[in-house]
């Protein structure tokens, strides 16, 4: 669908980078990455909601990375859904194995398949009150 339709009709971008380090960093801050996200991560695609603040994040490891160890939600965190929103890159299951991410603005659930990691968010506010991501 062409993008112009996806984002008037139905309220939603999407954004292709070939690594993490090309995503902006200021301006458009619903494509700003977070930081957990390892800098030469490759092939990472966003899409976000434009009247929220959903988001799925799509990326590949470079070759022998890993993400860095999962960060405590806090006591009060509750788990995050499943995405509101989908894409056809996005795997037809989302995977039943994912760890939280709270370090940054929104509390993710983060899944890997291979090296291909799958991130998302329904807009929850990370449990920890971290900096919102233009403050970074």
């Amino acid at each position: 669908m062409p993008d112009a339709v996806s984002e008037h009709v139905f309220k939603e971008k999407t954004r292709t980078f070939a690594t993490a380090a090309d995503a902006p960093t200021r301006g458009d801050l619903a494509f700003v990455l977070p930081e957990w996200i390892p800098r030469d991560a490759k092939n990472v695609k966003v899409k976000v909601k434009t009247t929220g603040e959903a988001k799925l994040i799509r990326f590949t490891l470079a070759d022998g990375e890993r993400l860095a160890q999962e960060r405590a939600c806090g006591a009060t965190a509750r788990h995050v859904a499943g995405p509101e929103l989908d894409a056809p890159w996005w795997p037809d299951r989302t995977p039943s194995t994912s760890r939280a991410e709270c370090g940054d603005h929104y509390r993710y659930r983060v899944a890997m398949q291979g090296d291909t990691v799958y991130a998302w968010t329904n807009g929850e506010a990370s449990a920890d009150g971290y900096a919102s991501v233009g403050e970074r």
